[in-house]
């Protein structure tokens, strides 16, 4: 052989050492490259998996805090309403539309059976009524004391009937 023939092989000689032949390296390499292809795979389905349950986790919390706005408005509405509804005006106006009427002057019992101050009756007071203060507790009366076994009941008024108590044995 020539010269130049014996370089070419050397030289291919020396590129076949670099370069690995396609035959048996190849069929080792398919199994390598059939893995990382499937891991690759695997983990872009698995992070597409993840990004969707994210997803739906973050709709599911906006619309949680959606009902817990609504729910927030809702309570403050009726807590609103609870305070129209319990305001002192409020109740007397719908005490009169249930036919209630405001009690008269109070009467105290002592510790002794002493009536301290002066019945009156339910309803609107009278003028002279009005102008008289009402008696502290605690403050001596004007009126005699009953004694501790009478009771006391008041006259009846024109145009209401009088009360009367149920007698026993009936």
């Amino acid at each position: 052989m020539s010269k130049p023939a014996r370089q070419l092989r050397g030289t291919a000689a020396r590129l076949g050492r670099l370069m690995p032949s396609q035959g048996a390296n190849s069929a080792a390499r398919t199994p390598f490259v059939l893995l990382v292809v499937a891991l690759l795979g695997g983990g872009l389905i698995t992070l597409l998996v993840l990004n969707s349950a994210l997803n739906e986790g973050s709709f599911k919390l906006s619309e949680y805090r959606r009902q817990t706005t609504e729910l927030t408005d809702e309570q403050q509405a009726l807590q609103r309403d609870v305070d129209d509804l319990s305001a002192p005006d409020a109740l007397s106006r719908r005490a009169g539309d249930l036919g209630m009427v405001p009690g008269g002057n109070p009467v105290f019992l002592g510790p002794d059976g002493t009536v301290k101050g002066v019945p009156g009756t339910a309803g609107d007071p009278s003028p002279a009524e009005a102008a008289e203060p009402a008696p502290l507790p605690g403050a001596a009366s004007q009126a005699p004391a009953p004694h501790p076994r009478q009771r006391h009941t008041p006259a009846p008024q024109p145009g209401r009937p009088a009360k009367t108590s149920p007698t026993p044995g009936r």
